[in-house]
This record gives C-alpha cells, structure tokens and sequence, in this order.
C-alpha cells in the first residue's frame, strides 16, 4: 500500500485517483496515516464497494446468516430442483398463432 502526504495529495489529486484504481493509497497528515484513497475502475467495482459499506444490506447478511443456523432456510437442492424444473418447462414448445415457439 501507497503512502502520501496530504500536501502532495491535493497537488497531485488526479494522478493518485488513477492509481487508487489499482492499489489503495493510505493518506498521511502530519507523517500520521488519516484516511486511505480507494479507487473504482469500472461501475461494478464502486457498486460492490457501496454494498459492503451499506449497514442495512450488512444486517440483512447477518438476519440471513441466522435464520439459516435456526434452521429456516431453503436447501439448495430444493432451489436448483426448482430452477431445474423452470429451464425445463420454459424450453418445452407451445403453439402460438399456429406456429410452435418455445414458452419465454
């Protein structure tokens, strides 16, 4: 991880943001560290990153996490039996205007 002093920061902003892409660059106030830089190279990157931030998706985890050790959770094989059922009747054709197509 990157050092920078905050001095040099502000003078160099847009060159630390397009490093801060691929390593995260630490901030440091008076030779101390006071914040770190973060930088997201596409959408998907900034979106992941606001999700693990977010205490409301956060305590949905742990309330999942729970219900599954209390036992109120769906078994996978149940979900992919389901899925697997769906795929199969979603490819089975139908006649439509007296034509056949798959169902969609």
């Amino acid at each position: 991880m990157k050092q920078v002093a905050l001095a040099q920061l502000r003078d160099h902003l847009s060159q630390y943001l397009v490093e801060a892409e691929t390593e995260q660059i630490v901030v440091t106030k008076h030779g101390k560290p006071a914040g770190v830089l973060t930088g997201f190279p596409t959408d998907d990157d900034w979106f992941d990153f606001q999700l693990e931030n977010d205490p409301r998706f956060l305590r949905k985890i742990e309330d999942s996490r729970a219900s599954m050790q209390a036992g109120h959770g769906v078994p996978w094989e149940k979900v992919k039996k389901e899925d697997d059922e769906r795929t199969t009747a979603s490819t089975v054709p139908r006649k439509v205007r007296g034509r056949t197509s798959p169902i969609r």
